[in-house]
């Protein structure tokens, strides 16, 4: 049999943010090239927030980027409150969170239905699934607009939060503002979550698995987006602070963004990754919707991350459901946020939707900040899904080039990869 002669570059795939390139070049079935490039200009926010006021500093960070604003400010936010020692109360803890859950729900949903289901029905966008699968896109829009309004609801607006700040929020919910957001996941959204996960049981995910290390915020009491430890599936907790050991940052020579990797040659994080260390401490829906997948941990196939994605949707609904029964029973009062500056260092770390994320911030005596490093994540997935296109590619060589390209694209989007805060479409030239 003749051997495959695969020759192809994406420029640049598309329903993604940002611009990735996908290069393959094989010749009798030899791979020669093969890169997942990031060609985006370098953009230098560690150097922009040097010399800022810490309470500049909150609001300049969560604009590297448009989709993960609410992690950013958090994980700014913690990185200023570890530095001066500031303690939350169990209310600002709460509202946190909710926040949190708002933003990881309209981005997974952003993801699952408007960039990956339209590759399941063989078409190029969601555009034309608005004609042929009407309800299903108005449920889409109808659940990311909820989350868009419950995120402006508790931080004035639906992205780069203006009212929360080190120590907890300058302006808190209404109790009737709380009141609709309950009535509204409690029923509603609950029916729309069932609907989606009866879409996706209907979807075949490729078949395809890598073993790799997973990397996720860890607590033992709870499935966590914000703090505790960084977990690993192949290691115990490591503090926060240590950081740096675990991400270990290098560049290569065809990508902008820089490549992480810890106890292997590369690892994941994301969604699958916090199922993977986490699973176990789900709330009890999405253990059951997890099961209705057959996800378990651990599970392997990176194409399942939008799976892991409906049942975090499904948990954050659950989670959300019960910190609102807690602030409605206990009524919100109007705390001021209290922070006495210090000299010091401090770093945060939250569950951004794609990813661990750490904001790593020093500040002088007056509060300004002399240094920073800010690690993404999906610069932590670049790695793992060069590698993956290491395994998978010999596994679908044999294949028409045009299985190989698709199936290659449909990898990075199920990364849901956030390279930079826009969308391109798609151009392929042969070589």
């Amino acid at each position: 049999m003749t051997k495959a002669n695969v020759n192809f570059t994406v420029h640049h795939v598309c329903r993604v943010e940002g611009h990735g390139n996908i290069v393959v070049n094989a010749k009798d079935g030899k791979i020669e090239e093969l890169k997942w490039e990031i060609p985006e200009s370098p953009r230098f926010f560690e150097s922009m927030l040097r010399g800022l006021d810490y309470r500049d500093v909150n609001f300049i960070a969560p604009r590297i980027c448009g989709i993960c604003a609410v992690a950013h400010a958090t994980a700014s936010i913690e990185a200023a409150e570890a530095a001066f020692n500031v303690k939350l109360t169990e209310q600002a803890s709460l509202v946190r969170e909710l926040l949190l859950d708002a933003e990881t729900i309209t981005s997974h949903v952003l993801h699952y239905y408007f960039l990956v289901a339209p590759d399941f029905f063989g078409v190029g966008s969601v555009i034309p699934l608005a004609s042929t699968h009407t309800d299903v896109v108005l449920r889409a829009l109808r659940m990311k607009k909820t989350a868009n309004d419950w995120a402006d609801m508790l931080c004035g607006r639906k992205t780069h939060p203006i009212s929360m700040v080190a120590g907890g929020f300058v302006k808190w919910p209404e109790m009737e503002q709380l009141k609709w957001l309950k009535e509204k996941l409690e029923g509603e959204y609950m029916k729309d979550l069932d609907a989606s996960v009866e879409l996706f049981k209907t979807l075949k995910f490729p078949d395809f698995t890598r073993e790799t290390e997973y990397i996720a915020l860890f607590r033992p009491d709870k499935y966590s987006f914000i703090g505790g430890a960084i977990g690993s599936t192949d290691c115990k907790p490591i503090p926060i602070n240590d950081y740096q050991k675990v991400a270990n940052e290098f560049c290569v020579p065809w990508s902008t963004a820089k490549f992480t990797r810890h106890l292997r040659d590369s690892y994941q994080v994301g969604a699958l990754a916090r199922f993977n260390v986490n699973s176990d401490k789900l709330h009890p829906k999405a253990k059951k919707v997890a099961q209705t997948f057959g996800l378990k941990a651990p599970c392997y196939n990176p194409y399942f991350i939008s799976v892991a994605q409906l049942v975090e949707t499904v948990h954050a609904v659950e989670n959300s459901i019960m910190i609102l029964d807690k602030l409605l029973s206990k009524g919100i009062k109007q705390e001021k946020p209290e922070v006495k500056v210090k000299a010091g260092r401090g770093v945060g770390a939250v569950e951004a939707p794609r990813g661990i994320l750490f904001h790593d911030y020093t500040f002088d005596d007056s509060g300004k900040l002399i240094a920073a490093n800010i690690v993404i994540p999906t610069n932590e997935n670049h790695n793992s899904i060069q590698h993956d296109f290491e395994k998978l590619l010999p596994e679908i060589i044999d294949k028409p080039q045009d299985q190989i390209k698709l199936a290659m694209e449909m990898l990075v989007r199920a990364y849901d990869p956030c390279i930079s805060c826009s969308a391109h479409m798609l151009e392929v030239k042969f070589k």
